[in-house]
């Protein structure tokens, strides 16, 4: 059986984390490398870190914290936000990230997604998709969920793993940073559709979150969760723990 994981998510703007409700109302948490540090050191197995206004800013994506943050971290890093063609993609790996994840650049040019897994392996390429109901389907947003593209979500992801897409980021916006568990009805709908890893992001607010996610639907792969970590509501050991008391694997620290 396959480890579960958990992922901390650093959305980071201005040098800064930052964490907001519904991709809504972003308020100032910490450094970003401080508190990937410290993630790393609490037995996260990975990290995620989104240069959030990238896209919708028409930059690049920072690297200066990267750099930083690899020297001091040894856990697999993933890093999304302005990623818009190879060369993106070699200027955040040759910084220290492991895996790069893809959102409004894919949807721009999906072509990006093969000619990435064609030269760095489909393990290196995520699928970033920002999902809200509207008239009662999937669509896809874009630019940090600024912008509906029109776009049918379950389609879009469907498309994304035939082009090499080695993991998929299921983002809520509907459930965001409200607290009241993921977004279960949303990723049983995409674990049925592909046979990548799933990891399940927005709403996570309690460990019993987490639990009901992963024996619910244990075709996700990962649970990855922003403000709970981040102000301390509930830290990564204690999480794991009560996975593993409710027969969930995950790796523990010795």
């Amino acid at each position: 059986m396959i480890t579960k994981r958990i992922i901390p998510c650093l959305d980071v703007r201005d040098g800064r984390v930052v964490k907001g409700v519904n991709f809504q109302g972003l308020a100032d948490v910490s450094d970003p490398v401080t508190l990937a540090e410290r993630y790393s050191r609490s037995g996260a197995d990975e990290l995620v870190f989104y240069d959030i206004t990238a896209s919708a800013e028409g930059r690049s994506l920072f690297t200066d914290i990267l750099k930083r943050t690899a020297e001091r971290v040894f856990i697999p890093l993933t890093v999304g936000g302005g990623i818009n063609s190879l060369e993106d993609f070699e200027r955040v790996l040759g910084c220290g990230a492991d895996k790069v994840s893809v959102n409004s650049g894919a949807i721009r040019r999906p072509a990006l997604i093969a000619e990435a897994a064609n030269r760095y392996g489909s393990q290196c390429v995520i699928l970033s998709v920002d999902m809200k109901r509207v008239n009662g389907a999937y669509r896809v947003f874009a630019k940090g969920g600024r912008e509906d593209t029109g776009m049918d979500a379950l389609e879009w992801i469907r498309r994304g793993a035939d082009l090499g897409a080695g993991e998929l980021v299921i983002n809520s916006i509907d459930t965001d940073g409200v607290k009241n568990g993921f977004d279960l009805e949303m990723l049983a709908d995409v674990c049925r559709l592909v046979n990548i890893p799933v990891i399940a992001s927005g709403g996570a607010g309690k460990i019993a979150d987490f639990v009901e996610l992963f024996q619910t639907l244990p075709r996700v792969d990962a649970g990855l969760a922003a403000s709970i970590f981040h102000f301390g509501e509930v830290s990564i050991r204690e999480l794991k723990d009560a996975l593993a008391e409710n027969h969930i694997l995950v790796r523990r620290l010795s």
